[in-house]
């Protein structure tokens, strides 16, 4: 294969403004500046072979740049002019930016571990509408992490069980439910059936309690059917809706983000995304899929639990994570970065130590699996978080609140 060192281009400098620059982990048995040019040929105006219909002007403006190489990493920088961002959007980024360079065959591994993008760009997308400020201001908890349920088991329940799953949730004491990321529109639980039962579930809580919670309807669907089924779902109810982000597809994030019917937060569920990012040498990192559903109006975030739960994950990465969901050079409203997997009330110290208090931590087995019921382990859930804000340790807590005490003879203490 022939690559060109006209690719390299190692200590310029170069606008900001007027690029896309990529940092790739390489594994190769060539050096790093052929395979390093390889990436910017294949991702630009090369191919495997010299070619006649690449002239200088065209190559000065449109090819990928080597700026940098440091050991087993190399960046490189995409001229704006790369992206079509009117019609090609975050399909067409991700087409240049992750594209065919997982295919070369001379890189053992390369997997895509930042992104910056220019003003232009992050300019032509939205963001969040609601963020956590947003999401805070409707369940009015300005300060206190938001504390979830997930529906267990993940399919099964008729929409009367799983409203009263969410309605047993919320008289615990927890500000979010969601549905799980298998769950849409099965005939056992019709979605729009289980979003009039649940909408009817808040209303009793908050009637019964004064407590606001909210749920996330599951709309995860074909392309052109997603707008129409969240629409439908927000009419019947839903305070919340949810997106398997990496099944459907970045522009339905968006689709449903820019749409002025949509009023009601996203929720965006990761599912899928261990295949992308697991693997530490090949694929794509968490911190690059992150800023893309940031920009296209996430509203909250699965992030992982930090090293902490069920889900293998790497505390620094899901740290990273977590910082892109809210660094503010970006000019996006933060992003909510959501804490699931394995969680029960024993971790939820933890977790808070770790990621601070503008978190949404989620619990399925968590509360379901309280030896007292649903009821028993959202008020767990809830103890554990009121302890951990107030600085009491959850043993010292757990004396005068039996739920806790019992969730933490189950699962262990802090």
């Amino acid at each position: 294969m022939e690559y060109s060192d006209k690719y390299l281009h190692l200590g310029e400098n170069i606008d900001p403004d007027a690029y896309v620059i990529c940092k790739y982990k390489v594994k190769t048995d060539l050096t790093m500046k052929k395979a390093a040019a390889a990436i910017a040929t294949e991702q630009s105006t090369g191919t495997w072979t010299g070619l006649t219909t690449l002239h200088e002007d065209l190559f000065s403006r449109l090819s990928g740049r080597v700026i940098d190489i440091r050991r087993d990493t190399v960046t490189v920088a995409f001229p704006v002019d790369d992206f079509s961002l009117r019609v090609g959007g975050v399909p067409q980024i991700l087409s240049v930016i992750a594209g065919n360079l997982f295919g070369l065959d001379i890189l053992k591994g390369v997997r895509l571990e930042d992104v910056a993008f220019p003003r232009s760009i992050l300019d032509a997308f939205k963001g969040p509408k609601f963020g956590i400020e947003g999401i805070r201001s409707i369940l009015k908890r300005p300060e206190k992490p938001l504390v979830g349920a997930i529906v267990k088991p993940k399919i099964g329940l008729s929409p009367k069980e799983t409203a009263e799953y969410i309605y047993e949730a919320g008289m615990g004491g927890l500000t979010n439910g969601k549905d799980d990321e298998t769950l849409v529109n099965q005939r056992f639980c019709p979605l729009e059936d289980r979003v009039v039962a649940i909408a009817e579930a808040l209303d009793r809580v908050k009637s019964e309690s004064n407590h606001i919670m909210i749920h996330a309807i599951n709309v995860s669907t074909r392309g052109d059917k997603i707008l129409e089924v969240a629409d439908r779902a927000q009419r019947l109810g839903a305070t919340e809706l949810m997106v398997d982000v990496l099944t459907c597809g970045f522009a339905a994030v968006q689709t449903l983000a820019e749409d002025p019917s949509i009023k009601v937060p996203i929720h965006v569920h990761r599912t899928m995304h261990a295949a992308i990012t697991r693997n530490k040498d090949h694929g794509i990192a968490m911190r690059p899929l992150a800023k893309l559903i940031r920009m296209c109006g996430g509203d909250a975030l699965h992030v992982g639990t930090f090293g902490v739960g069920k889900m293998m994950g790497n505390p620094r990465e899901d740290l990273e994570t977590q910082k892109v969901c809210v660094e503010r050079e970006v000019g996006y409203l933060p992003m909510l970065s959501v804490c699931s997997g394995g969680v029960h009330p024993s971790l939820v110290t933890k977790l808070i130590e770790i990621a601070g208090n503008d978190i949404q931590i989620q619990a399925g087995g968590g509360v379901a699996g309280h030896p007292n019921g649903v009821r028993a382990g959202a008020a767990a859930m809830a103890q554990a978080v009121d302890a951990t804000f107030q600085g009491i340790p959850l043993s010292l807590y757990a004396r005068d609140h039996k739920e806790l005490d019992i969730a933490l003879r189950r699962w262990g203490s802090e």
